[in-house]
């Protein structure tokens, strides 16, 4: 029994619960045949034991080192309070000593009833305990002290679904056990009906599971980075010279010349590696992604079923699952944390224009998190040149608006040009000079610079898709990624198991047996057709939505028209612009997150297989569903608005008498410009920031108002929590797929009507300056800490990047040719100008109608404003005059524009297209520095293992060629090189 008391000695209780010791393990080899020869039924009876409270012991002086195997008696772990003594040391076990990686909430459930605070059990199997815990519930229920009899049903009803999941935990955590990890139980938290299960693993559970992962690991290997030649070394020095004050504090100062040589992690080969601190071998990060791997890979299992750890969460067993924090933000006095570092050096507003730690981040958080803040570094020192070149373009629209021979011709009161009405019967002709303000204004964002500044945020989003290629490349090299794809390894998940057993239980008996089940499209069709046709239905509704916000333009209108109030009617065309783009991004704002959900239940309707699988088919329903809902009214805007109208006399009506809309006569880009400047802010005001900090804010508020302590009680508890009591209050780490979501809305409204808006770069710059801080505090302060996930790249949402940047080529160009007056005004200048300028374009633009035309009911009724008769109005198109032979019809004036317009399209497309490639081709996506540094490390892998192995064979020749590939400042007096191998050495760039 000595064997098996050192088995499941890895689990303690703190409260009603047993503990017992665990054995100090001081290598990866030992302890590996005795988790075979052990008897499970024995096992299983050995823990759980019920021990009154003062009798209860547990592992308290746990060393892996010194190898000391003795428990220490309860009352050395208690204070006389009930605390522990050892509460303030952090996220550790009772001891002090062994670490908790990762942490499994249960929710303890107290019957009503008469009942033992343990439960006893003796040595049977668990189907024994079972029967018997079933039998002792109802010969327990006629002791409930119940008068009501559906109430003691209800109570029974509760007691047994209870039961069920305890009996699951404990089946679970034997497993856990049976793995080799150790285990904690707190059930006298502050917490009220929560339990908490501590998790640690020790060293030779994380050389196992290292090895199966096939973790690189450093080695005692260092070699010299080569950084290129003398002149790119300099440069770099320089440049890291001077910008020095913007790199966060939080590790070397100076740029790291050596690295070590990392390995996949072997338990044979661990005299290669650095154990001289096996407490910092495995950080924190690596900890709890292995114990997590661990979880992920245990089953509950009975007969044509199976449950891990997700289905366990999902069915109520435990309530949550998390790694801790490795401290609190505010520090002791001590050494500071990566988290306190991460607070005070990344997630301040007051080092805003610091770069980020980009290596702390990853070490702290994942590969997966670095990337994506990697990566949102990269965007936003992208936009600091598209930035300044937007506000150029901008300002050179202010200081050529007085300039611009269109406008002033529109604001000349000699002209007394009279336009038809916009609307019928309420509205009433008015003057072109009226237009005066929007001319002026659309001519900041309507001007030959946009033309080349759609050019240029073409060859902008190429260069960014390069530079971020390249420096995820690097990234890659030195978190040691370059390989990681081979060996990646991805999961089944728990649904898509338990829907092939359910599927495995309905096939017939007589099924061949070779073949292994699996879900097919067959199986997944009605999810599918789902799918397809919820996709479709939401995007009608979006469409919907927009076209209701084109009526109500057009209805509130016609009633500002007809209003008594002269402030109404003063500046009709402004009110209704603002109020409906103001509508449109609250319904933009609601839609997003309705779509969010339905995204995430049609994917789970498709029991997708891996959790890759999933995150992409998720990731791409979102995108299409939030993509549509934010730019459906700005493709109205740019592409159709003042396109299916008609003319006055036969003017296009929908829904009965409602007129389409016209587009002002400087264009429609003035309204695209205010709706993309609404929308753009809008949503990374409210959306993006205001929910961040307002909803943790409201729900800390709200708990502040339930608790019935005041501020000072709750700050003197919040001292005496334990780190995984404190780590439960913070939100769950729902991943990172809202933030990315963010982003690439917010590229698209950069990139893809950047035409009508040159401040969007601008907008963008200072808004993701303040999410990068937004989202770091959230990260470091409010949220759990997550999975450190490993990737090598940002997965599907470059391919999102990469296509909306080649569709933002061809919007770009429609932009400019069929919304803007560019090629109207290029064709004026070149075709009908007599003098070759812009003078008497707009009586150019605008064609005659007689008002004796007008269908009937749809005239002016009061046209006495203007004090004279109309007999002729303009509007804007190109149409033949009432006198001509074919009145009204469109002239040839206008198909000599079509046909410019759609040349500019194919031309502009195709120049830019041919850049971009040409640029894409041009940079290389690896840097050359870091493809020799690859080819050098495999190069020093392979020679390792091979001096290796002659020094297995001939130990005294190992001296002699010791280390030939480090760096002479490293070498420190060893002998030169031999010269038969002058050839490898140079192979290997030296």
């Amino acid at each position: 029994m000595e064997q098996q008391h050192e088995r499941t000695g890895g689990l303690s209780y703190h409260g009603s619960s047993p503990d017992l010791g665990s054995p100090p393990i001081s290598s990866c080899e030992r302890g590996e045949s005795s988790h075979q020869e052990e008897d499970p039924i024995m096992r299983r009876n050995e823990i759980y034991l019920p021990v009154p409270g003062e009798d209860k012991n547990l592992d308290g002086d746990f060393r892996e080192k010194d190898g000391n195997n003795e428990s220490m008696p309860m009352k050395t772990l208690y204070a006389r309070d009930g605390s522990l003594l050892h509460a303030q040391l952090g996220p550790y076990f009772s001891d002090g000593q062994r670490r908790v990686d990762y942490v499994l909430t249960y929710s303890i459930h107290k019957p009503s009833g008469v009942r033992r605070q343990s439960s006893k059990f003796d040595d049977a199997t668990f189907f024994q305990r079972l029967r018997r815990s079933m039998s002792t519930r109802s010969s327990r229920a006629p002791l409930q002290p119940k008068e009501d009899p559906e109430i003691v049903a209800t109570d029974q009803q509760a007691n047994f679904h209870e039961d069920d999941k305890r009996f699951k935990r404990e089946e679970f955590e034997q497993n856990l056990l049976d793995m080799g990890l150790e285990l904690e139980k707190d059930e006298r938290t502050k917490i009220s009906g929560l339990g908490f299960l501590k998790i640690h693993a020790p060293w030779t559970v994380l050389c196992r599971e290292a090895e199966m992962m096939k973790l690189k690991m450093p080695t005692t290997k260092l070699y010299e980075v080569k950084q290129g030649t003398n002149i790119v070394e300099k440069i770099r020095l320089f440049i890291h010279k001077v910008t020095d004050p913007l790199h966060p504090k939080v590790g070397p100062t100076r740029l790291e010349d050596v690295k070590s040589l990392s390995l996949p992690f072997s338990r044979e080969k661990q005299h290669l590696f650095d154990l001289s601190d096996r407490d910092l071998f495995f950080d924190s990060k690596t900890r709890s992604s292995i114990v997590y791997e661990v979880l992920k890979r245990i089953r509950w299992t009975r007969p044509n079923y199976s449950m891990g750890i997700t289905s366990l969460l999902a069915n109520g067993v435990y309530t949550s699952a998390f790694p801790l924090h490795d401290g609190d933000v505010e520090g002791d006095g001590g050494k500071p944390n990566d988290r306190q570092l991460l607070f005070e050096e990344w997630a301040s507003y007051s080092v805003f224009y610091k770069y980020q730690p980009i290596g702390l981040i990853r070490k702290y958080f994942g590969e997966k998190v670095g990337l994506y803040f990697a990566w949102l570094g990269v965007y936003t020192q992208m936009l600091i040149p598209a930035a300044i070149v937007g506000v150029i373009v901008f300002l050179y629209g202010c200081a050529t608006v007085d300039d611009n021979i269109p406008s002033m011709e529109i604001c000349d009161p000699r002209n007394n040009i009279t336009m038809c009405p916009l609307c019928d019967q309420v509205c009433s002709y008015w003057k072109l000079v009226t237009a005066c303000g929007t001319a002026r204004a659309s001519h900041l964002f309507d001007n030959p610079a946009t033309v080349f500044f759609s050019v240029f945020m073409a060859l902008w989003a190429v260069l960014f898709m390069e530079h971020w290629k390249r420096r995820q490349m690097r990234l890659n090299y030195i978190w040691d990624l370059t390989d990681y794809g081979m060996e990646e390894e991805d999961h089944n998940r728990a649904e898509y198991e338990l829907r092939v057993a359910e599927k495995t239980m309905r096939q017939d008996q007589g099924a061949p047996k070779d073949e292994k089940p699996k879900l097919t499209c067959t199986d997944r069709m009605p999810a599918y057709l789902t799918t397809v046709l919820m996709m479709a239905f939401m995007i009608a509704v979006t469409f919907a939505i927009a076209f209701g916000v084109i009526l109500y333009r057009i209805s509130i209108k016609a009633a500002l028209h007809i209003s008594s109030y002269p402030v109404a009617r003063s500046n009709i065309r402004a009110t209704v612009k603002t109020t409906a783009a103001i509508i449109n991004l609250i319904v933009i704002i609601i839609l997003d997150e309705i779509y969010a959900y339905i995204a995430r239940w049609l994917t789970l309707k498709e029991v997708p297989k891996t959790d890759k699988s999933f995150e992409e088919r998720l990731i791409f329903k979102t995108f299409i569903l939030k993509f549509v809902n934010a730019f459906t009214p700005i493709v109205y805007l740019a592409f159709f608005r003042g396109r299916l109208v008609g003319r006055p006399g036969k003017y296009l009506y929908v829904v009965g008498t409602y007129r389409m809309e016209e587009c002002a006569h400087a264009g429609c880009l003035m309204e695209l410009c205010i709706q993309l400047c609404i929308t753009m802010l809008g949503k990374q005001l409210i959306q993006n920031n205001l929910f961040e900090i307002g909803i943790p804010k409201l729900k800390k508020l709200l708990r502040k108002r339930k608790s019935e302590l005041t501020s000072k009680q709750e700050e003197e508890l919040n001292k005496t929590l334990k780190r995984y009591e404190k780590d439960h209050f913070l939100g769950p780490f729902v991943g990172i797929n809202p933030e990315y979501m963010e982003m690439i809305i917010q590229f698209g409204m950069v990139t893809l009507f950047v035409a009508s808006f040159p401040l969007a770069p601008l907008f963008a710059l200072l808004n993701n300056i303040i999410e990068i801080r937004l989202d770091a505090k959230k990260f470091v302060t409010e949220l759990r800490r997550p999975i450190a996930a490993k990737a090598k790249d940002i997965g599907i949402w470059y391919n999102l990047l990469r296509g909306l940047s080649k569709v933002a080529v061809i919007v770009n160009a429609f932009v400019i040719a069929f919304t803007s007056d560019f090629v109207p005004r290029l064709v004026y200048q070149y075709m009908y100008s007599p003098d070759g300028s812009l003078h008497g374009f707009v009586n150019h633009s605008l064609s005659y109608f007689e008002v004796k035309d007008f269908e009937l009911g749809t005239a002016p009724i009061q046209p006495h404003h203007l004090g004279y008769t109309v007999d002729v109005c303009r509007y804007k198109d190109y149409r033949e005059p009432p006198g001509s032979i074919t009145p009204y019809a469109l002239s040839k004036e206008f198909w000599a524009i079509l046909a410019v317009r759609l040349a500019f399209v194919i031309i502009f497309q195709n120049l830019v297209m041919l850049m971009s490639d040409f640029v894409d081709w041009l940079i290389p996506d690896i840097p050359k520095d870091i493809s020799l540094q690859i080819h050098r490390e495999k190069l020093l892998m392979l020679d390792h293992f091979m001096k290796e192995e002659q020094g297995k064979k001939l130990p005294v020749r190992d001296n002699y060629n010791h280390d030939n590939y480090t760096s002479p400042s490293l070498d420190n007096g060893s002998p030169s090189q031999p010269r038969s191998r002058p050839k490898f050495q140079a192979r290997a760039g030296w």
